[in-house]
């Protein structure tokens, strides 16, 4: 079918007026009766008939301008897509992160950026460090938010450090060591409440271990997320290894007790984590420049 002369059609049947298209499109009248009739000779039926002056739409017309204004109406959604993508105002961005900028930054994060790109949908997966630059080399996920220690990918991940916090030993208030000074040999006698392995911060604190030459940590409770590990070191089990950000109120509040292992000071990086020479969705540039400009602000 010829788009052109369908779009002829749609405005002259829009307006009623061989004389307005004219004017609209900036076509002579002749040339636009022309066309029309030769559209109509396509067509196998009449598209106007004569009224008075001027012309009305056939039965067969009215019906082709029912079906012609879906139609260019669909391309102006269309074209209203392709410049709101173009200009990162809508679009998806998949989302892999670690549990601490999951649960800690993304939900801050997100809010603000929607409000500005309401129209951009976000999904987002939390899992553990492995899993979630997986995700990202298999394209699963346009970005990987990861706190921790990256594993190493340099041919294919290119990875941005936003900001570091502390790690942190922590157990009850009712235990022996809150709020004490002792020594990472004695620290690693408790039973620790961890993550499942593939953990950053448990690959973190094993690493710890094997630096100064300790007894791996005791692992007796082991969960998938980190929030039931801290729920049952704040009931009185164990000790925990954990990014400050996580456990910071917690402490303020007197649920928690830090620990104060000597000579040991870590950091956790926080990071987004992309693909190496593949260029991103305008909305992911647009939320990555976002969080560099917000990362993280105590409260």
């Amino acid at each position: 079918m010829n788009l052109h002369a369908l779009r002829l059609f749609h405005v002259i049947a829009s307006t009623r007026s061989v004389t307005r298209a004219s004017e609209i499109l900036n076509i002579s009248q002749p040339a636009i009766t022309a066309q029309i009739k030769k559209f109509e000779k396509e067509l196998s039926f009449s598209l106007f008939k004569p009224q008075g002056r001027g012309i009305t739409l056939t039965d067969a017309g009215e019906k082709m301008e029912q079906l012609a204004k879906r139609l260019f109406a669909v391309e102006q959604q269309i074209e209203q897509f392709a410049h709101d993508y173009h200009n990162g105002t809508n679009g998806h961005i998949r989302i892999a992160a670690t549990y601490l900028p999951a649960h800690v930054l993304l939900p801050t994060w997100i809010a603000k950026f929607k409000q500005q790109y309401e129209q951009v949908e976000m999904t987002i997966t939390t899992t553990n460090s492995s899993d979630a630059l997986k995700q990202l080399l298999n394209v699963e996920a346009d970005l990987a938010i990861y706190g921790g220690l990256p594993e190493e990918y340099p041919d294919t991940v290119q990875t941005e450090e936003l900001f570091h916090d502390e790690l942190w030993f922590v157990v009850a208030p009712s235990h022996r060591y809150a709020n004490q000074h002792v020594s990472l040999t004695d620290m690693m006698k408790e039973p620790f409440v961890m993550r499942e392995e593939g953990s950053s911060t448990r690959e973190r604190l094993l690493a710890l271990c094997r630096t100064y030459s300790t007894s791996a940590p005791r692992i007796h409770l082991q969960f998938n997320g980190l929030h039931e590990a801290i729920t049952a070191v704040i009931a009185g089990y164990g000790a925990n290894f954990v990014s400050s950000l996580v456990v910071q109120k917690y402490v303020e509040r007197g649920e928690l007790c830090r620990v104060y292992v000597e000579g040991i000071h870590l950091q956790n990086t926080i990071a987004v984590c992309t693909r190496k020479n593949e260029p991103l969705s305008v909305a992911a540039a647009h939320f990555i420049q976002m969080i560099r400009q917000n990362p993280y602000r105590k409260s």
